[in-house]
């Protein structure tokens, strides 16, 4: 069985203890089971303010704690003995932030390929530039939600012309669809069309524009509702102040604040479309939840939705920013809602983001890293 180390350099800020960031970071547990589910060998080398080792599902985990003197495990000598024990045939690594210790990991295993995740990372200031270029010459592989994402990477001259691009989503969900009308009497979610937004209220997101194209809208959907699910608000004050000053957007945009996780599966269940005004996104959690929910999204056109969406196989994509071409989504989909459209919607889930797909893509990505054995400069 190929067996695959998955290495996270990210030393938790709070010092929490293994069980616990297991508990507080699903991600790191649901990509080490997606790829053991797919029948991969995984261990999981997580940097941690306390050492231990545990198994669950089937992976076994390592939490290995930075020497004093240098704070990364990369240079410790727990972490070169644990490398050279484990005899990994792949070193998959969470992130592109973390140069010194990709190359700290290949001094360790010369001849093991490895890849890196991307994780939201963006390519340095140009006076790193030179440091990570040499780093990361070391690499196999690199995995980003949708290949156009490693275009500035390879523009910046960071990623090499034989590292290998694999598109894989960062993560999955354990959202399912439900009966819609029953989830609108538990939540009170109502309007025709009916949109739900979670992201947090700040510049990236921009719901001032979703506002502006919402208000836009109304004219011709005179029953829509918003309803904004977030946690952080910078631009609450912003927000408030444009319904307010809109009689378009008074008593029909309803900001939830935040709401326990699972909730938001019973909101997903209830709304008619999912909206968000992303300029930039990793993957984005909260749209692969949606499309879990059989929940159609109307989101921003940026490669990691072109790929969610299937190019707007489902749900529509409207660009960044701007107001009238939100507007003009809503209206085009708005004729289209209906359970066709939801069952379409989750079948994209299945065939691309489910855990059993990204274990799928994960093993595939791995096995052609070894089939390929790329040479590497030292």
């Amino acid at each position: 069985m190929l067996h695959v180390a998955q290495v996270s350099f990210f030393l938790d800020p709070r010092g929490r203890e293994p069980e616990q960031l297991l508990q507080d970071w699903p991600s790191l547990v649901d990509v080490a089971e997606a790829a053991s589910a797919a029948g991969v060998r995984v261990t999981v080398i997580q940097a941690c303010a306390r050492r231990g080792q545990l198994t669950r599902n089937g992976v076994d985990y390592h939490f290995v704690t930075p020497d004093e003197v240098v704070p990364t495990i990369a240079c410790s000598g727990e972490f070169a003995h644990l490398v050279g024990d484990l005899g990994a045939q792949v070193h998959h690594v969470h992130g592109l932030g973390f140069p010194e210790d990709v190359q700290a990991l290949a001094r360790l295993a010369p001849r093991t390929p490895i890849i890196v995740q991307d994780h939201a990372d963006q390519p340095p200031r140009i006076w790193r530039r030179l440091f990570w270029r040499r780093a990361f010459s070391v690499l196999s592989g690199a995995a980003f939600c949708a290949s156009a994402q490693a275009q500035p990477f390879m523009d910046a001259g960071l990623l090499q012309p034989q590292t290998t691009i694999y598109e894989i989503p960062e993560s999955s969900s354990r959202f399912v669809p439900g009966d819609q009308e029953a989830a609108r009497r538990m939540t009170g979610l109502h309007g025709s069309p009916c949109l739900l937004w979670v992201g947090h209220l700040n510049d990236n997101k921009d719901p001032l524009a979703v506002l502006d194209g919402v208000s836009e809208a109304v004219d011709q959907l005179p029953e829509l509702q918003l309803w904004c699910c977030f946690v952080t608000a910078p631009l609450l004050g912003d927000v408030q102040d444009r319904i307010r000053g809109d009689s378009r957007l008074r008593g029909r945009v309803h900001l939830l604040g935040p709401v326990p996780h699972q909730k938001i599966q019973r909101l997903m269940q209830a709304a008619d479309l999912f909206v968000l005004g992303s300029h930039r996104e990793g993957s984005g959690y909260s749209v692969i939840e949606a499309l879990a929910c059989g929940l159609p999204p109307v989101v921003t056109d940026i490669p990691s939705f072109r790929s969610l969406t299937d190019q707007a196989r489902v749900g529509r994509l409207w660009t960044c920013g701007d107001a009238r071409s939100l507007r003009e989504s809503l209206l085009s989909i708005a004729s289209r809602l209906g359970p066709e459209l939801r069952v379409l919607t989750r079948q994209q889930f299945d065939a691309e983001l489910s855990f059993a797909a990204v274990g799928r893509k994960l093993k595939a990505a791995y096995e052609d890293l070894v089939a390929r054995r790329l040479p590497r400069e030292s």
